[in-house]
């Protein structure tokens, strides 16, 4: 293996998790070049939500847990990080999430119980006392305190900030990937508008457009573009003071009193044009939610496209028969949850270092066509 000081690695994608592995593997002292088709993290990190937990996490897979479980316990010294190296604050900021009237309470509760986790059915009376706002007819909540959200934009933000502070790091936009430069099993760089640019290793981080990029190497990669919308108020600073969810739709307080409210599931293939259908769907449920949204500044409505994957089980490591070519995609509804513990998990597979949990599950050999 090259030694991580001489060694040169390309990144393909600069969204969350090709910011957030560049970042990691720049910090070990391997040299980087980032590139993104648009702008960094402009796709699906920045359409996003943010919650710091699958949506229903009982729900996933124990691969799943076990990068989400990481993750979450390491948001808040990397909030911390970057707020400290590029003075952009990504607003970690714990606000615990209600789940209520789930038909599925008792698995919820049952995977709490063996898993560790602070979830616990709440009576509703402390429910409206806690979060005011919340509208009634709602039935039953279970609350899982510590729960955070991240405000994905500035989390983006502040990565692609401490990267341009990093002297063996070179960030590319508007620099579309076109195909992979290979030597018989061997992959040796890039393709791209702008000519080729090689290196010791590339890693694929293209989220959604994954796919198309190894199709070209005659791989078939199971990630496809699932269409999701979100619209945005703006509210008074301490309007919600938790995060709440119901019936699949979800409303999630910024500090400053923005309200963000999700999100559609659309299989649209690589349209992200925003809907009347899917405003109204989800003005409809921001209301049924917090009734006092009806009367609230709506200030922003838009679409992204996650990775959607078999099991929501990302693709993490060296694509198999294909050397010098990693994978670090597929991350589906919980790219932001589970960046941190993948961009990590890829470092130490990557630097010949103790993985940090089981690597297995996320390989791709296998599970590639």
């Amino acid at each position: 293996m090259p030694n991580s000081s001489n060694e040169k690695v390309i990144v393909v994608g600069a969204g969350a998790i090709g910011l957030l592995t560049a970042f990691n593997l720049a910090a070990a002292g391997v040299r980087i070049e980032l590139l993104d088709r648009s702008a960094a993290g402009r796709e699906s990190s920045w359409a996003g939500g943010g919650i710091v937990s699958p949506l229903y996490p009982w729900r996933y897979s124990s691969a799943v847990t076990a990068l989400a479980h990481w993750s979450q316990d390491f948001y808040p010294q990397l909030g911390q990080q970057l707020l400290s190296d590029t003075g952009v604050d990504p607003e970690v900021f714990v606000t615990g999430l209600y789940w209520l009237d789930l038909e599925d309470e008792a698995e919820a509760l049952a995977w709490a119980a063996r898993e560790g986790r602070p979830l616990a059915p709440v009576a509703m009376d402390r429910v409206h006392a806690a979060v005011p706002p919340l509208g009634a007819g709602f039935q039953r909540a279970i609350h899982m305190a510590g729960v955070a959200n991240v405000r994905n934009p500035r989390l983006t933000r502040a990565l692609r900030e401490a990267l341009l502070r990093m002297p063996n790091v070179t960030l590319r936009e508007s620099c579309e990937v076109r195909g992979f430069i290979r030597d018989g099993g061997r992959v040796l760089g890039v393709s791209t508008a702008e000519g080729e640019i090689l290196a010791d290793r590339v890693v694929l981080a293209a989220g959604a457009w994954s796919g198309e990029l190894l199709a070209g190497l005659g791989l078939s990669l199971p990630v496809e573009p699932v269409k999701g919308q979100m619209i945005l108020f703006k509210c008074a600073e301490d309007f919600l003071p938790a995060m709440v969810l119901a019936k699949g739709r979800y409303a999630i307080p910024r500090r400053d009193g923005h309200i963000l409210v999700g999100s559609t599931l659309e299989h649209a293939g690589f349209d992200k044009t925003p809907t009347r259908e899917a405003l109204e769907s989800l003005k409809a449920s921001a209301v049924e939610l917090l009734p006092d949204l009806a009367d609230a500044e709506l200030v922003g409505h838009w679409a992204g496209l996650r990775p959607s994957s078999p099991e929501g089980i990302p693709f993490i490591g060296p694509v198999p028969d294909m050397e010098g070519l990693w994978l670090n995609c597929g991350h589906y509804r919980n790219g932001l949850v589970l960046a941190p513990a993948s961009c990590r998990l890829l470092m130490d597979l990557m630097l010949g270092r103790e993985p940090i949990i089981d690597p297995q599950p996320y390989a791709p050999v296998g599970r590639l066509g």
